[in-house]
């Protein structure tokens, strides 16, 4: 395993500052939403149920009661046909059961019943007075509210339809989509809610609907190829409109805080998964793959028969490029020496097949592809069960799985062949460490020292560990020695550097990052850029000195284009000073070379949460502008 205080936790690090700079600029943002009025006093609006649009009925109730020409009422007389007894009885009959607005003298508005007012057509109500009009629209409100408590949706949507006709307003559209969501109709929803948000932008319960519903259109989100890509745009805008809610609420809703990391998780998660299904295997930083292979002590190349094969020189060729730091193209041998279908082209021994398996594997599994890696370990340990080394990177990979017993059982098999190996107490001693065991961790970092007390890393471990088991001046004495001893070695600089930097004094570690630099700069070669990006962190950090922090990461990147750590720190100080868009391009960066799921699930996150905010303050101005100008201020 690498040094603990690698380049993953530096940008592990950096990536949780980054998330909590995010998080308390959105906790800061001021709230704007506001409820419409809901409870206005409620008025009688009077209308006809019985008469067609655009007859004689809808005239009467636009112009209001009206008589014939002449006065009174209509009479049967001279020039007209006389009405029969049993015609006036049923005229009489049908007068008692039709409403006021039905008779012949045109609609009395002020005796039209409920029941008469709910049958209008929604073109009849659109014809409407508008003071009658609002006065309908909040009396069809209420007898929507009451069959929705009583769950008859149905019914209810069509008050709240004829409410709309009415006067249209925010809360109806909003109680109309309530039903929708209610009869499982979620595409029905999303409309109703947009036009919530046209009358009112800050509606908070329209905003907290429509998530939902592109929530639910989204579950297709696992789905490979385009299917899953459409649900992953669906699910990103129910994202967004949950930020919204947590923000305009200033999060003071549980649940818009786990509905944002809900769809989040989601999201990253099933985009992860579809990026390793389909994307090439590439090899890590090369900051990375020299951290991995230096926390082994080096080991004697395999001899080469009297007549080595064409595979037994490749693997030669390869163990140059490694050496050469030229890690693709070592891979590239490495799988060239181990082709099985040339009976021509084959390693000479098992030794050499052992060893060939044994680096593959290695860079397996730096590439992130745990079962490639474990596959090859395991075809070298059954060729060579007494290669330690081997044991010691199966417990690696087993760990990477998060299988811990089968972890520790590779050290147990790995003592049994050579207990004298220092490599297995020092890589037994960092998953300890992993696990938070300092004791034990210390312990075994110790038979390390003792085994080979000329690597460094076994001690630099031992002296952090000391610190994380809050024995501060015995880990600064164990650094002091340290430096003394190693003086030349830019690790021992860098990681003292990172302790006094924890501890906040600043111009000390700032020092020791600046001679870990000259170091690096010495050697020809060198790919460690750690040293600058620690520089850069306690830069920000100290002196809020962002241009020179900025510039110290950029440096780095141009010296190792992959490294994950200055990608990380870069995304971070881009959030601090509100660059949003910059920082969305870092996280996407740091996608593209992740190694693990985990890594690539966590630049997906952070991308799409920045995303979200972004959109955030393109949507809402106003709070967007304050939401900006805190996160500077973090």
């Amino acid at each position: 395993m690498a040094p603990a205080n690698s380049a993953q936790q530096a940008g592990e690090a950096a990536s949780r500052a980054a998330q909590r700079a995010g998080d308390n600029a959105q906790r800061g943002a001021n709230s704007i939403s506001r409820w419409v009025e809901e409870n206005r006093a409620l008025a009688i609006t009077l209308g006809v149920s019985t008469l067609a649009v655009g007859g004689a009925g809808v005239y009467y109730l636009l112009s209001g009661p009206r008589r014939p020409p002449g006065g009174g009422e209509e009479q049967g007389g001279k020039g007209e046909k006389a009405t029969s007894g049993a015609a006036k009885k049923k005229k009489k009959s049908k007068a008692k059961k039709a409403s006021a607005v039905d008779r012949e003298d045109g609609p009395l508005l002020d005796e039209a019943s409920d029941e008469d007012l709910f049958a209008l057509s929604v073109e009849e109500i659109k014809r409407l007075p508008e003071e009658r009009r609002k006065d309908l629209a909040q009396k069809l409100k209420v007898a929507g509210n009451k069959a929705y408590s009583q769950r008859e949706f149905e019914s209810a949507i069509g008050h709240y339809t004829k409410a709309i006709a009415a006067a249209p307003q925010a809360v109806f559209f909003s109680n109309r989509a309530a039903c929708y969501s209610n009869l499982g109709r979620p595409a029905d929803v999303i409309p109703d809610c947009n036009e919530a948000l046209k009358l009112d932008t800050t509606y908070v319960k329209a905003l907290n609907r429509r998530a939902l519903a592109q929530e639910q259109l989204g579950g297709a989100a696992s789905a490979e190829g385009e299917e899953g890509e459409a649900a992953r745009g669906m699910l990103f805008k129910s994202l967004v409109d949950f930020t919204a809610v947590g923000i305009l609420g200033r999060f003071s809703d549980q649940s818009a805080v786990d509905s944002v990391e809900r769809v989040l998780k989601t999201i990253a998660s099933s985009k992860a998964k579809e990026i390793l299904r389909t994307r090439e295997p590439k090899l890590p930083s090369p900051t990375f793959v020299t951290a991995y292979l230096e926390a082994f002590r080096p080991k004697p190349r395999p001899a080469l028969p009297a007549a080595p094969s064409r595979a037994d020189n490749q693997l030669m060729l390869a163990y140059d490029a490694i050496d050469a730091r030229n890690y693709p193209h070592a891979l590239s041998l490495l799988n060239e020496s181990l082709i099985e279908d040339d009976p021509q082209h084959k390693l000479s021994t098992e030794e050499l097949e052992a060893m060939a398996l044994n680096m593959r594997g290695t860079f397996k599994f730096v590439i992130g592809d745990a079962a490639g890696a474990l596959e090859d370990l395991e075809r070298s340990t059954s060729l060579r069960p007494d290669h330690a080394q081997t044991w010691v990177k199966k417990a690696s990979v087993h760990m990477e799985l998060s299988d811990k017993d089968a972890a520790f059982n590779d050290f147990e098999v790995a003592i049994r062949a050579d207990a004298k190996d220092p490599d297995i107490y020092y890589h037994r001693g960092q998953v300890h460490f992993i696990l938070g065991e300092y004791t034990e961790a210390i312990k075994d970092y110790q038979k390390s020292t003792q085994l080979d007390d000329k690597f460094i890393f076994s001690q630099v471990q031992h002296a952090v560990a000391l610190y994380k088991s809050n024995s501060t001046d015995a880990s600064m004495r164990e650094f002091n020695k340290l430096l003394k001893v190693f003086n030349g070695s830019s690790e021992a600089h860098n990681y003292y550097g990172e302790l006094l930097l924890d501890q906040q004094k600043f111009e000390a570690a700032v020092a020791q990052f600046d001679r870990a630099i000259a170091i690096e700069q010495d050697k020809e070669r060198s790919s460690n850029v750690l040293p600058m990006i620690n520089k850069a962190l306690a830069l920000f950090q100290w002196q809020q000195d962002m241009p020179t922090a900025e510039r110290l990461c950029r440096q780095a990147l141009e010296k190792d284009p992959d490294c994950d750590t200055a990608i990380a720190t870069l995304a971070q100080l881009s959030l601090q000073q509100g660059k949003i868009t910059d920082a969305i391009g870092f996280f996407e960066r740091s996608a593209k070379i992740a190694r693990t799921y985990q890594e690539l699930e966590n630049a997906i996150t952070y991308e799409n949460a920045s995303r979200a905010q972004l959109q955030f303050i393109k949507d809402y101005p106003e709070q967007g502008k304050e939401l900006t100008q805190l996160a500077q201020l973090v």
